[in-house]
């Protein structure tokens, strides 16, 4: 596991990777890296990136908790996986 932060251009290039066709998902995404941006590390990063390679349909029925990880993919149902997919289910702080 690496706890090591991204750095700005791997960040970059991760916000692009993480552009969606669904509006609902892009609003979970934006509101993960107005959060996370600054402390993001390369294996949050690539959980997420492994996340972004699913359907916008599967990624908002994960963001919505109506599908588990391990129904739309049992190879996702890792800790770090969990770990990311938290972060993005977070609730908006008042």
């Amino acid at each position: 596991m690496n706890d090591a932060l991204i750095d700005e251009r791997a960040l970059s290039k991760l916000r692009w990777r993480c552009r969606r066709g669904l509006l609902e998902n892009d609003l979970f995404i934006e509101r993960f890296f107005e959060r996370f941006a600054t402390t993001l590390t390369v294996s949050q990063s690539l959980a997420l990136g492994e996340l972004m390679d699913l359907s916008d349909n599967d990624l908002l029925d994960l963001h919505l908790a109506r599908q588990s990880l391990a129904q739309i993919d049992v190879n996702l149902d890792r800790d770090d996986i969990r770990e990311v997919l938290k972060m993005l289910r977070k609730p908006a702080e008042r």
